[in-house]
């Protein structure tokens, strides 16, 4: 992401192109939605596990491209009532022994760009994305941000802006993302 080489900050991507159950999942989400989420689960705690535990004394503070409650926001979307409801108590064990951001960054785009943004980067598995399901998943997030007491949260609006093909858009936004982080000593960033 441009902010962290432009600021030499950590960079956390999430790690998700070798889940052998994402193709199966949108063939047949009935199926393999609960073994997806818990795939996601133990890749995603694994790796904020190891990324965050190396303290890189030479970068001023981290960002990651995803928050570990995305697991939870996105099987709630996904499973049944009673798979959702297991996978709710492992996955509150595992979210207690990590680390909270200092500010979560919401990117919020509607919901066409969002299908136009899947139709162009062309991963076959996607094409079958509804938007049904992206908006009950921009759901989850509102529904998550109201509820949350403990982390500062920027919401910024990119449905008229391109922040990677346009500087001037880019520029703003991280104005806000800065301004907020600065006012706030600010070190763990999810983007």
């Amino acid at each position: 992401m441009k902010i962290a080489e432009e600021y030499n900050a950590k960079l956390i991507l999430e790690q998700f192109a070798d889940n052998p159950f994402l193709p199966k999942f949108y063939n047949d989400p009935e199926r393999y939605s609960f073994p997806l989420e818990m795939s996601f689960l133990a890749d995603r705690y694994n790796q904020l596990k190891k990324d965050l535990a190396e303290r890189d004394l030479f970068k001023s503070f981290t960002i990651a491209d995803y928050y570990f409650m995305k697991s939870l926001i996105f099987a709630q979307s996904t499973l049944k009532e009673d798979e959702y409801k297991l996978y709710s108590k492992v996955f509150y064990i595992i979210y207690n022994q990590l680390p909270k951001p200092d500010l979560y960054v919401y990117l919020h785009q509607n919901v066409e760009n969002l299908l136009e943004n899947i139709k162009k980067r062309g991963r076959e598995y996607e094409q079958s994305i509804t938007a049904e399901y992206l908006s009950g998943i921009q759901k989850g997030y509102f529904d998550f941000f109201r509820q949350q007491k403990d982390i500062s949260i920027l919401i910024i609006d990119t449905c008229d802006v391109n922040f990677v093909e346009n500087d001037k858009d880019f520029s703003k936004i991280k104005k806000e993302i800065l301004e907020k982080q600065h006012n706030k000593g600010i070190s763990r960033i999810i983007l």
